[in-house]
């Protein structure tokens, strides 16, 4: 909605204000009062807050329009006639009105508007006043879930607050958000979308203490609050739900896993205002959004800073992709072998600069990239030029294969499949030279939808690795669903792997059970000779890529690391100046002294 203009403030509309400011202190509905000599209204700072009107003080014409705007459609002739009646009358009078109104946030609200006009002398109409209210048995239910929804909510955090300040005792709103609940809806349709809102909001309730209440917000949130909290009762709180919604969800006789991020706000310490701390859980849920999702975010005035610079980041990207990718690039970590410690692949990781020359964590523009849809260029820009360089170090090293992290965005739109394709054949490079990454906790969710990608790939000769595996909701299950050619195993298996005999016989598990069904293993994170002798040893797992034989490198470095030395073992090899020993003696030197730069990175 456009902003609206600017007033001038006369010394009766000052007046007006003073007596304005008493009404409102003394109500908790939404006030308006019009000057209708002077064409002013003046509206109450909660309409405009929450149904998102342009100012508290406008022209009387662009009042009307604003309200004409946001009244439901099947009410709007109706109250529109209602008010021409009532200022068409020749004595004061009084009326009462029910009605649907647009929230700011886009969901119908039911309104009780008492309404009356005061004349002049004259008996020509002065002033246009009224309240509405919130209509309680109407909206006090969520008709989703049956839960109490957001006005109870602001109702509870009112009476909380007050509380708060008579005892000195405060604590937490949390807010809860449904991770990808836009594809849901997308991926399916609105009806599972319902049905998936309900099982959460039943397996979230299971779990609270009786004299808690759980509430329904707008969308995919709900709302708990938590007087008397503290920072650990709050972070029991949210991992006892993260455990419960390990369970999947039982939709239409099938499974469905998904999991929530949290916002939390403390109270009164953060906000002494139920809209403010409101804001506060909001910031604090969209930056575990975009911090990678799963996870409860609390409040602070560091995180709330960093959440506004995340919005501001968003037009940089934009920009930046607008431009062609400018600021974008991308680096390449080394894969090898796990018996010969041989180079065989890069994984491309991508990298953003913004417009004032400041590298930007990849949690935090990625999460962006996926919301806006800029995912869908970006995607496209990174198969092209992560195929362009795979082509030319294949120079080098013939087989060599290049892993690419997908999106589940990107498998969303329809364009993306025929660019790859395109791109693998413009560049002639052998389809089994690509492999695109998913991670785990993407797609657990939408397996069939996956796998159809995944044939679309598979004919045509790519590979599809599974990235993450063991931190998703259920890896066993996404074992048995996904036609994955490769599992990339979580660092989180590593870390412990030679003081933890369950983590080694795990790993192992793993590998045998992926051999077994015809799926090769790489290890993720390998820092140590000793976690490498017990991982290619022991587990016998195919592949390994970690700090022990490269970081993330660009693309010249990575030449000047691990392509260069293999280049000048193939010239001297080639050469034949000296005798097979002292060939054989150089590969050895140049094998180690690439595995040395491996480590001084």
């Amino acid at each position: 909605m456009r902003r609206a203009a600017r007033i001038s403030s006369s010394p009766l509309l000052k007046r007006l204000r003073i007596y304005f400011d008493l009404l409102k202190r003394m109500t908790n509905g939404y006030l308006y009062l019009v000057d209708l000599d002077q064409k002013v209204a003046l509206l109450s700072p909660n309409v405009v807050q929450d149904f998102g009107l342009p100012a508290e003080v406008m022209e009387f014409e662009e009042f009307r329009q604003a309200w004409r705007m946001i009244i439901h459609p099947a009410e709007c002739r109706r109250v529109g006639e209602a008010f021409d009646e009532l200022l068409q009358q020749s004595r004061p009078k009084e009326h009462v009105v029910e009605f649907r109104a647009r929230t700011r946030k886009g969901d119908y609200v039911w309104l009780e508007c008492q309404r009356g006009v005061a004349l002049n002398p004259s008996g020509k109409p002065l002033l246009y006043a009224g309240i509405f209210r919130l209509m309680g048995q109407r909206n006090r239910a969520d008709d989703v879930t049956g839960l109490l929804n957001k006005h109870q909510l602001e109702r509870a955090m009112k009476e909380a607050l007050a509380e708060a300040r008579a005892t000195g005792q405060g604590g937490a709103l949390l807010i809860l958000g449904i991770d990808n609940f836009k594809l849901i809806n997308e991926t399916y349709n609105r009806f599972f979308g319902d049905q998936v809102l309900k099982a959460v909001s039943r397996q979230i309730k299971q779990i609270l203490a009786q004299d808690f209440k759980l509430y329904k917000l707008d969308g995919d949130e709900f709302a708990i609050l938590y007087p008397g909290a503290s920072e650990a009762d709050v972070d029991a709180l949210y991992t006892s739900i993260q455990t419960a919604l390990l369970q999947p969800q039982h939709i239409n006789d099938k499974p469905y896993f998904c999991t929530v991020s949290g916002g939390t706000v403390f109270y009164p310490q953060s906000g002494k205002d139920y809209l403010v701390l409101h804001k506060h859980a909001e910031a604090a849920l969209d930056l575990a959004k975009r911090s990678g999702k799963n996870k409860n975010c609390i409040f602070s005035k560091e995180t709330y800073n960093r959440w506004v610079r995340s919005l501001s980041m968003r037009d940089d990207i934009r920009q930046s992709v607008e431009q062609g990718c400018r600021g974008f690039s991308l680096c390449f970590q080394p894969q090898v072998s796990a018996n010969e410690k041989r180079l065989i692949g890069a994984e491309a990781l991508l990298r953003w600069q913004n417009s004032k020359g400041r590298m930007v964590a990849p949690m935090e523009f990625i999460p962006i990239l996926e919301d806006t849809q800029l995912m869908i260029p970006v995607g496209k820009w990174i198969v092209e030029t992560a195929v362009g360089i795979c082509k030319k170090w294949q120079k080098v090293v013939p087989g060599f294969h290049m892993s690419i992290n997908l999106s589940y965005v990107q498998l969303r739109d329809p364009s993306f499949k025929d660019a790859v394709k395109e791109c693998i054949e413009r560049h002639g490079i052998k389809p089994e030279s690509i492999v695109f990454e998913l991670t785990e906790h993407t797609v657990v969710s939408d397996w069939a939808f996956i796998n159809r990608q995944f044939d679309f790939f598979h004919e045509r000769g790519l590979k599809i690795a599974m990235d993450d595996f063991g931190t998703g909701c259920s890896s066993l299950a996404t074992l048995k669903n996904l036609s994955c050619d490769i599992i990339k195993v979580d660092r989180e298996f590593v870390k412990k792997i030679l003081l933890c005999d369950f983590d080694r016989r795990l790993v192992e598990y793993t590998v045998k059970l992926c051999h077994s069904v015809g799926m090769s293993v790489c290890i993720e994170g390998v820092e140590t000779d000793e976690e490498y002798d017990l991982l290619s040893k022991v587990c016998k797992v195919d592949s390994i890529q970690g700090y022990l034989f490269g970081r993330p490198e660009t693309q010249e470095g990575f030449e000047e690391k691990f392509l260069k030395p293999v280049l000048t073992m193939l010239t001297d090899s080639d050469s034949g100046k000296e005798g097979n020993h002292g060939a054989d003696k150089r590969g050895d030197e140049g094998r180690h002294a690439s595995r040395q730069e491996g480590h001084a990175v």
